[in-house]
């Protein structure tokens, strides 16, 4: 063996003694301890971030729908103004703002859920931290009175320094190793509680053809709203300020009957509103979309409760319109059709 592979050694194993003997296992138990309390620290402090922008988002929320109960009041009062550009406008423009309040309701939920993981995940943490403080103080009064015992016993039998090296390095090994358990089990509860996820609010960028398609459904909902709005007010669909039409025996109404309802008449001024929320009955029914279906049926029932007349069970006149019931399911309506177009 040579000269400088020998005196390397040396150097190395005294290094070691050196530092076995400034080592104190009860320091590294505090520091474990230690490093426990920052991660519960830690998960507090996000508990706070999300709460805050949870808080945040409702306030925003609270704000866009005064906006929009403002507008739809503004819309209102602009008809009975005779502006129908300006009620349109405002339509429009409560239209996108309710779009907003809708964006933000999936968020608000999704932080409420993230701030329940984190209480969750704090209690665990904190039931591990109480555990870990019991046994640390265990392992140190342990540690401590072994110490004093050896010395002792050292004394007395004269135990030579390289088996008291051996003793502390067991104690070192295990005293690290119930660390590395104790921060391993911290961050895995963490990861699998989804606190380690990036939180992303906003919406996803839209191509061209989804914008349009949006538009497009935004201004025929525009166009029924401000139909509703005119017959709920008795104005015309002709020239703004026109007296409205009233529902009579002649051609100047319609007559609809609602499946296991009842049979209504209502003024042909709402005939827009009709046809464009019959469209949409149909296309939910063509593509098998049950909850747009019953989102269309109720709006349209709602539309003739509110502007039609009830007819009485002896008034024998035909229908011109059969509307499905709400709740109907789609087959059931396609079945009604089928009928209806076979008899």
């Amino acid at each position: 063996m040579s000269l400088f592979k020998r005196m390397s050694q040396v150097f190395q194993q005294k290094a070691n003694a050196a530092l076995d003997k400034a080592e104190d296992p009860t320091q590294a138990l505090d520091l474990s301890y230690q490093k426990m309390l920052e991660n519960l620290q830690q998960v507090r402090r996000s508990i706070a971030d999300v709460l805050t922008s949870q808080k945040r988002l409702e306030a925003q929320q609270a704000t866009l729908s005064a906006q929009y109960d403002k507008l739809q009041g503004q819309a209102r009062q602009a008809l009975q103004q005779g502006q129908e550009d300006l009620a349109k406008t405002a339509l429009t423009r409560a239209t996108t703002v309710k779009s907003q309040i809708e964006q933000l309701t999936p968020q608000i939920e999704q932080l409420k859920t993230q701030e329940q993981s984190l209480e969750d995940t704090g209690q665990k943490l904190q039931s591990k931290l109480e555990l870990f403080r019991s046994q640390k103080d265990t392992m140190k009064a342990q540690y401590t009175a072994a110490k004093a015992s050896t010395s002792a016993m050292e004394g007395l039998t004269g135990l030579s320094e390289n088996m008291t090296d051996v003793s502390m390095m067991i104690d070192r090994a295990q005293d690290k190793i119930t660390g590395l358990q104790a921060r391993a089990a911290a961050v895995g509860e963490l990861a699998d509680s989804g606190v380690l996820d990036n939180l992303a609010i906003g919406s996803a960028s839209h191509d061209d053809i989804e914008a349009q398609l949006k538009k497009s459904s935004t201004d025929s909902n525009v166009d029924y709203q401000l139909e509703a709005m005119k017959a709920q007010l008795g104005i015309g669909s002709g020239k703004a300020g026109s007296p409205a039409e009233t529902p009579g025996p002649g051609g100047n109404t319609l007559v609809i009957r609602i499946t296991g309802d009842s049979v209504y008449e209502v003024p042909t001024s709402v005939k827009p509103a009709l046809d464009s929320l019959d469209d949409s009955l149909e296309t939910a029914i063509t593509r098998n979309d049950q909850e747009a279906f019953s989102k269309s049926a109720d709006e349209l029932i709602k539309l003739i409760h509110g502007i039609g007349k009830k007819l009485p069970d002896n008034d024998l006149r035909s229908s011109d319109l059969i509307v499905p019931s709400q709740d109907m399911t789609v087959e059931q309506a396609k079945k009604m059709l089928e009928d209806e177009s076979q008899g």
